[in-house]
């Protein structure tokens, strides 16, 4: 649920739509087309006009295939050139260049940067949203609980022993936009996992509201979730503000969170600087992958499509076609009719322009492409859906048969809406338990221990030219063998 965190000049797409005498449908059976669709150059529709560029995979190069799972680039250069005198400003005027930059970016004077969480009064909820969010707060919760493991000592040989402990990380940045939606969703799904792991200094930073508030869903599942201090500032002078520290916000080691170009190229700057702090991983715009057979509602299809495509007009999202008999027609009349009656339908409307359809002969090749295309969140709405988990390889998050939508994951279901987008599910995964803790490990060698392991370790060094390293072993083992010696006599 990334919301709209790298914007893009759409000029700049590495993917094309393929040439029409290159695209074909011969002999493609069982698919229902509209005299008035032209695939190859996108779904057209009344009043919200939406676009989906369309491929078969099987009339595809390996090279076009693998083109398709370009997500679109974007010259920071010009983005840090504007976020670097953010960043030395709060460096060195702290709340004073925070307090100007909020006011000249948000149009918003404040007269306190950061509230102590513990000293404002509960906000009151409507009672139905109030349980909405203890719902969800129980269930991520329980997830991310489940995920701590118990500390466990090997003994790798006879009096040698190892073992792994885990550490929270002391102090923690959360970063909740409030830009074109706000996301007290976000707050939980962050601020929960820093919980449970024990953070001690939990700082959450969101844009303030015209009058300088904090809006009231954020701020009330700020503080079920042990937030310690809220930051009113949003955009590069709220990471700056956590990074360095100010006078009157917290230093943070590790930063958090979705957010526009302009934050994530502060955490992009931040994190080499000596600021000395981690970020949680690289952010793209939202996107979800969506697969469906014969057997998938068209309805719930185009929600689940509309449902990324609202974030904003840099979301992609993608749908695969497995085997014959899907009706594109139904499919492709949901999305008119959902599209256009949705408060955000313009942003989605232009999401959809830059994201496109695949055709694959069957789930083991729709199951591939998503692979390669490695999504944010994969929805695979197929008959057995189950059975295909353990293919799957590169995703964010999964979401399985026609009754789990991805909102579902975005929300309540319990796990985490904090994903790795623009491909890089094929090295990192989402936010968890782990993510606000260090692990350090441990070894404690008996006199016993030193005798068995010391003589591989000393050769191992001779091996690499490091006398040192030899000496701290045989220093010792001399010292074992002088004293077995003296009490022999």
């Amino acid at each position: 649920m990334d919301t709209q965190l790298l914007s893009f000049n759409q000029t700049n797409l590495s993917i094309q739509p393929l040439q029409t005498p290159r695209f074909s449908f011969a002999g493609v059976h069982n698919f229902s087309y509209p005299r008035s669709l032209s695939f190859p150059k996108g779904l057209s529709f009344n009043r919200i006009r939406c676009a989906m560029k369309s491929y078969k995979l099987s009339e595809l190069s390996r090279a076009e295939v693998e083109s398709l799972k370009a997500r679109p680039r974007i010259d920071f250069s010009s983005i840090f050139g504007m976020v670097n005198p953010i960043i030395d400003a709060v460096r060195g005027r702290g709340d004073a260049a925070v307090k100007d930059y909020t006011e000249k970016f948000d149009k918003v004077k404040l007269d306190k940067v950061v509230e102590n969480v513990a000293e404002l009064p509960d906000p009151e909820l409507d009672a139905a949203v109030k349980e909405a969010f203890d719902v969800a707060y129980d269930n991520i919760y329980a997830f991310h609980l489940a995920q701590k493991s118990a500390e466990k000592s090997v003994e790798n040989m006879k009096g040698v022993k190892c073992k792994r402990m885990a550490r929270s990380i002391g102090s923690v940045g959360l970063y909740v936009p409030g830009g074109t939606a706000v996301l007290p969703s976000t707050a939980l799904m962050l601020s929960v996992p820093a919980q449970i792991a024990g953070c001690k200094t939990v700082v959450l930073a969101t844009p303030p509201s015209q009058d300088g508030s904090i809006c009231k869903e954020v701020l009330y599942c700020a503080k079920k979730a042990g937030v310690t201090h809220i930051l009113k500032a949003g955009g590069a002078q709220a990471i700056s503000a956590m990074a360095w520290g100010t006078e009157s916000c917290p230093k943070v080691e590790k930063i958090f969170g979705p957010g526009n170009q302009y934050v994530t190229a502060a955490k992009m700057i931040l994190q080499n600087s000596e600021a000395m702090i981690s970020i949680d991983m690289p952010a793209g715009p939202s996107e979800v992958l969506v697969i469906a057979d014969k057997h998938a509602s068209p309805v719930h299809v185009a929600a689940d499509l509309l449902s990324q495509a609202e974030h904003g007009p840099d979301s992609q999202v993608v749908l695969v076609i497995a085997g014959d008999g899907v009706d594109i027609k139904a499919i492709e009349e949901e999305v008119n009719k959902q599209c256009n009656s949705l408060p955000r339908g313009q942003f989605a409307s232009k999401a959809l322009s830059h994201s496109f359809t695949v055709f694959a002969c069957d789930m083991v090749e729709a199951i591939s492409f998503s692979n390669l295309y490695a999504p944010e969140h994969l929805i695979i709405n197929v008959k057995d859906a189950e059975k295909w988990e353990g293919f799957i390889e590169n995703a964010g998050s999964v979401f399985l048969g026609q009754w789990t939508p991805e909102s579902v994951g975005d929300y309540a279901s319990g796990t985490n809406h904090v994903l790795p987008t623009y491909g890089y599910a094929r090295m990192y995964g989402g936010v968890s338990l782990d993510s606000f803790l260090k692990y350090m490990t441990v070894q404690s060698l008996t006199e016993e221990g030193l005798i068995n392991l010391g003589p591989y370790v000393a050769t191992m060094a001779e091996v690499e030219g490091l006398e040192a390293h030899k000496r701290a072993v045989t220093l010792r083992l001399q010292d074992i063998e002088a004293r077995q010696v003296s009490s022999m006599r």
